[in-house]
């Protein structure tokens, strides 16, 4: 909004030029997100404990019996904290941007949902998985027919590490964008165990989008570092700015010990993004580095499900996902959440690498 009525200024007000970078408007995106959720988390949470929409703790899990009761539904906050800044910051003219806001809040609506359910029945079964994964792949397809339709866009797949090899999926293109996003959205969700531990790779894989998306949308810099160009895709750096920001004020009030939890709402719409983010910047393939934790999560659930069924109750792990196990073989869990960011940290630095290595 600032974009659209302070940019045309500037030809009488040079300093309004500012507005027309990309990369200034993401700065201050982030730092409007950021201050936003800051300022507005004390009384968000006050209001989740008013109305007693409290966590429910699986059984299981004994040690966190102790955090029942917090505060959830933060990923409120964050879509609040986004929304605002995007449209201060954003070209609202821009599809790209829309789509991105539609997918963050059409998964974040399925998760609402989820959340709300387990709130009315007091106990952690929301909606159940399959339909779950319905509204999933219904929402992620609704936007991949929108997406698929613009002439800018190409259904060509970019492989990692080959300068020419980029395959025309033609129309199976859809069903497998539909199943990154999906796929990104529940691995986000298994990773959400730990107090901050889903938000700190949510975040490093922002800023990885961040760059991989400004390098698709400038033409110069894509045809320099041979990444494909996809026009006016580069205005979703602000999306990936607020989302940054947003989370990272989410973390604020998130990190252990936590005083608020993102719940589904936060972690359904923040993995479907994420997958939305890598399939606009044509990097699909890299978003298995880049969120490689939470692909971690997920594997771990889906080795540890098959091997208690095949062997007839045997596991792997002593629970899965995977920062249980660590947790039950004794380590603190504040020092699970620091090791996984640091990992999840590395991978992003070597997704960024990828961009030389053709």
């Amino acid at each position: 909004m600032l974009h659209y009525f302070l940019y045309p200024l500037s030809s009488d007000i040079s300093v309004f030029n500012v507005f027309r970078y990309i990369t200034f408007r993401s700065v201050w995106a982030l730092l409007t997100a950021l201050i936003i959720s800051i300022i507005a988390g004390p009384w968000f949470i006050r209001q989740l404990k008013r109305v007693k929409f409290g966590q429910y703790v699986r059984e299981d899990v004994k040690a966190h019996l102790v955090k029942a009761g917090t505060p959830t539904m933060g990923g409120v906050l964050i879509g609040f904290s986004l929304s605002i800044s995007v449209i201060l910051w954003g070209d609202l003219t821009n599809q790209y941007v829309w789509l991105a806001m539609l997918v963050f809040f059409g998964f974040g609506a399925i998760g609402l949902a989820d959340d709300y359910l387990k709130i009315l029945r007091k106990n952690n079964k929301g909606l159940s998985a399959w339909s779950k994964l319905l509204g999933q792949f219904l929402a992620a397809a609704a936007v991949m027919a929108l997406l698929f339709n613009m002439p800018a866009y190409s259904t060509n797949l970019v492989v990692p590490f080959f300068k020419t090899f980029t395959p025309d999926l033609g129309w199976l293109y859809l069903p497998f964008a539909v199943i990154v996003m999906v796929g990104a959205s529940n691995g986000v969700n298994l990773t959400d165990g730990l107090d901050g531990l889903a938000i700190g790779p949510t975040i490093v894989a922002g800023i990885c989008f961040a760059v991989l998306i400004y390098v698709a949308g400038n033409f110069g810099m894509s045809a320099y570092l041979q990444v494909g160009y996809v026009s006016g895709v580069g205005e979703v750096t602000v999306f990936c700015g607020a989302l940054v920001g947003a989370g990272m004020g989410f973390l604020w009030y998130n990190a252990y010990p936590a005083q608020i939890f993102m719940g589904d709402v936060g972690a359904l719409s923040l993995g479907g993004v994420l997958g939305f983010l890598s399939v606009l910047c044509k990097q699909e393939l890299l978003l298995l580095l880049i969120g490689g934790l939470f692909v971690m999560e997920a594997l771990s659930v889906i080795l540890q499900v098959s091997y208690f069924k095949f062997t007839g109750g045997k596991r792997i792990f002593r629970m899965a996902p995977l920062h249980h196990h660590f947790e039950l073989k004794g380590l603190p869990e504040s020092k699970i959440i620091i090791r996984f960011w640091i990992l999840s940290a590395l991978l992003g630095l070597a997704a960024l690498s990828v961009l030389k290595l053709r």
